[in-house]
């Protein structure tokens, strides 16, 4: 990623044009090969419940015997989901929360294999996002192994560190620089543990005190520059947040699309627009018909565009992170959306 790739940008209203529609392929069909293999943090999960629920769903769906890895710090997902695709896994069970389900998803989304959730931890923002049940571990995993497949976008990135150094990595629900990553780097892993989400609430509060902003120059689509200060920037495959809040409100899992909003508050009155538009206006107004006749005209303080690839360059580095998990300190990064790229599996009455 040089200079010249992160020297393009959009107005914020820009709408992706008409004529790039792209047809999503259609979900693979149901593996001959019926082999499970579940990939599980052994922190977030009751092992044994979950090994006899599996058992007893792999049999009664008539696939083989279900293989099984464990996640370490060392590895939180991806380099045993490789493994379970060398030894011919048709199905993975990503079992923890949003960190292991991406890992898993990074490791998978270039093959034919299927991502089965299985809901854990505090945020399970994808299962939020397909609607799909958080505290049932029976019906997820028999959504898993009596199921179908369904198609979803993937998000893949190109991160360049203060080293200079580029990685990438894939993200399902939202990437973002600013307040979400300062958040993350300031929240208390064991607070969190005792009262899971809310512990995020007083790791805003250090957030928003936090007076640096991020100075940037970002391009949708490969469209010409735009120089700009920020709060924060937030890249989205999906738009639903904890506590069902909607951020992204037209951030669509299968359109091959994903949204962009970026935050530039000036103060209370600042912060008060993006409350009401994120609170009231995406919370209430648009669940129905009528409420979405009532919606405003946009503020200055909240902008949102849309498009397939974002390239951001940084004036310096600034904490990032992917799905909840915390990718250190970027100075420029490249995210495209893969349409389809991902075959997940919800249940058969979907």
């Amino acid at each position: 990623m040089n200079e010249s790739e992160a020297a393009g940008g959009p107005e914020t209203d820009s709408e992706p044009p008409a004529d790039a529609e792209e047809e999503a392929p259609a979900p693979p069909p149901e593996p001959e090969h019926k082999l499970a293999a579940v990939v599980y943090n052994p922190v977030k999960v009751d092992v044994d419940v979950l090994k006899a629920t599996v058992a007893r769903e792999a049999e009664s769906a008539g696939w083989q015997e279900t293989l099984w890895f464990e996640t370490s710090v060392e590895d939180t997902g991806a380099g045993v989901t490789k493994k379970a695709l060398e030894e011919g896994a048709s199905m993975v069970l990503a079992a923890g929360g949003d960190g292991t389900v991406r890992a898993v998803a990074e490791a998978m989304y270039d093959s034919d294999a299927s991502l089965a959730l299985l809901p854990s931890g505090t945020g399970n923002l994808l299962a939020r996002n397909l609607n799909l049940t958080l505290d049932d571990l029976d019906t997820s995993v028999n959504a898993a192994f009596a199921g179908k497949n369904r198609n979803m976008d993937i998000a893949l990135m190109d991160i360049r560190d203060e080293n200079g150094k580029i990685s990438r990595h894939a993200f399902l629900v939202m990437a973002g620089l600013g307040l979400d990553a300062k958040m993350l780097a300031n929240t208390d892993e064991k607070l969190k543990k005792k009262v899971g989400w809310l512990a995020y609430v007083d790791a805003i509060f250090k957030a928003l005190r936090d007076k640096n902003q991020l100075r940037l120059r970002y391009s949708v689509d490969g469209n010409p520059a735009r120089s700009l200060r920020a709060h924060t920037i937030i890249v989205g495959n999906t738009g639903t947040l904890q506590a069902n809040v909607l951020l992204l409100p037209e951030a669509v899992i299968d359109d091959g699309y994903f949204e962009i909003v970026l935050l530039r508050p000036e103060g209370f009155i600042g912060w008060l627009q993006i409350g009401v538009k994120v609170l009231w206006e995406n919370g209430v107004l648009r669940r129905s018909k009528l409420g979405r006749l009532m919606l405003t005209k946009d503020v200055d303080a909240l902008n949102y565009v849309k498009g397939r690839e974002l390239i951001v360059k940084l004036r310096r580095p600034e904490q990032i992170e992917l799905d909840g998990d915390d990718f250190g300190r970027a100075t420029a990064f490249k995210a495209r959306v893969i349409p389809g790229g991902l075959t997940v599996r919800v249940p058969a009455d979907t």
